[in-house]
């Protein structure tokens, strides 16, 4: 991923000199396994994890010794090897290069999917905030992108809130599912290698072990945690889009943040557009996009190839770098969100009222009517009111087959947007159900 995109603490945990870390992890809790079962002394164990290291220096000899090798885990292995000496040929006893490959990469998974975390768990707060601090925000509810029944900011903040909950729920379950090593050599028979230290290396690393390994830990797992992360980055752009529409100059009932400083067109010195929504609505695509060759990469040759390596060099690391990107980017969104209460009730007069056309519809049912006849009134006093410059209640008491049914003070209670809402409490109840507010 672009530098523009990466923040620091996700970007170094996917950064050369981290991953030959995490795999000098891998090999020297392999040794101290051996060392349990008598197979490496004590002694040269010791020189082992007093010499061994990776910086920015060691990373640059194994990228030179790479050109030569044309294979990085042997390059790794050499250049580790040289920095304990004889003791050296101890290091990548009975491995192949997936051991420690697919060994390392769920620690830096597991690494990055800590951070993700707590990204979501503060987006989820400022969601909360926004939900308690506008649950009687009054404004129009809106199904294909046209008036329907009276809603609460408040409660959109609800659907967001229990949306995310969900997520985390889902990258908990993935997190649980990635979290494999495997340590069995080159097709998972454990054929120079015994399961006592596969057992003893994975327990030290705080990893499980692929039950049923081939040279690999299987592919399965990774998409299962890729298409998480895309539907993260999906509702993402769900929530950007909404505070696009509702920014808009016919709409304006919510505005991104706008800093002391910042210009918003070239060209337009009035513009303020909802730039930052935009750019997560535009990152969510890459993110979703990567979820097809995560499992494209399941189905791999026999016991294993390396078709899927040169993918997961590119979609893991963009993956999690992007959505933590716009995880903080829309957590400063929601800290600055404008939210117009003023428009919101201007916008709700636009449709004089016609968001009652249910509630009288019910109450006509109730009358005896039925509901097709019901409909058919109700929707001749809504077509007057759109079609002339009456609200729907003008048009409702003028209505002489309404008014056989129903009286002034029936109408006028139907109308109360407030009438709609009575059950938010048991919105609220379920979505904050662990909640002390």
């Amino acid at each position: 991923m672009i530098e523009r995109y990466t923040r620091r603490e996700m970007g170094k945990v996917w950064n050369d000199v981290n991953k030959f870390r995490k795999w000098l992890d891998v090999e020297i809790a392999v040794c101290r396994a051996w060392n349990k079962l008598g197979k490496i002394p004590t002694q040269a164990l010791k020189k082992i994890e007093e010499k061994t290291y990776v910086d920015e220096e060691v990373v640059e000899r194994i990228k030179e010794k790479e050109k030569v090798f044309k294979h990085d885990v042997l390059a790794f292995v050499s250049v580790i090897a040289r920095q304990v000496g004889e003791e050296g040929r101890y290091i990548h006893m009975g491995l192949t290069s997936s051991d420690v490959v697919d060994t390392a990469l769920a620690l830096l998974i597991r690494e990055a999917i800590e951070i993700i975390l707590k990204d979501i768990d503060n987006v989820m707060e400022e969601i909360k905030r926004l939900a308690f601090e506008h649950k009687n925000t009054l404004m129009m509810g809106r199904t294909h992108g046209v008036h329907a029944e009276p809603y609460t900011f408040g409660l959109k903040m609800c659907v967001w809130y229990d949306e995310m909950k969900r997520h985390k729920g889902r990258l908990l379950k993935a997190k649980e599912d990635i979290l494999y090593g495997k340590i069995a050599g080159a097709v998972g028979t454990y054929s120079n290698i015994p399961p006592e230290v596969e057992k003893l290396a994975l327990e030290e690393l705080g990893l499980k072990v692929e039950p049923a390994s081939t040279q690999i830990v299987h592919r399965d797992r990774h998409a299962h945690l890729i298409t998480t992360l895309g539907l993260i980055a999906s509702s993402l752009e769900k929530f950007a889009t909404e505070i696009r529409h509702l920014q808009r100059t016919e709409v304006l009932e919510v505005l991104e943040p706008f800093t002391k400083g910042q210009r918003g067109s070239s060209a337009m010195p009035h513009k303020k557009n909802p730039i930052h929504s935009e750019r997560i609505c535009g990152l969510a695509r890459i993110i979703r996009a990567s979820s097809i060759p995560a499992m494209e990469d399941i189905a791999l040759w026999h016991e294993r190839d390396i078709s899927h390596s040169s993918v997961e060099r590119v979609i893991l690391p963009d993956s999690f770098i992007a959505l933590d990107y716009i995880l903080n980017l829309f957590h400063d969104i929601l800290k600055g969100l404008v939210v117009n209460k003023e428009r919101m009730k201007k916008n709700m007069e636009l449709s004089k009222g016609l968001y009652a056309s249910s509630r009288i519809l019910v109450l006509l049912t109730e009358k005896g009517l039925s509901r097709d006849y019901a409909y058919d009134i109700v929707q001749r006093c809504a077509m007057k009111a759109w079609e002339s410059e009456k609200s729907f209640k003008e048009a409702l008491l003028e209505d002489e087959e309404v008014m056989k049914y129903l009286n002034e003070g029936e109408i006028g209670k139907a109308l109360d947007p407030w009438e709609f809402l009575k059950n938010r409490d048991y919105v609220y109840k379920k979505v904050f159900s662990d909640s002390s507010e």
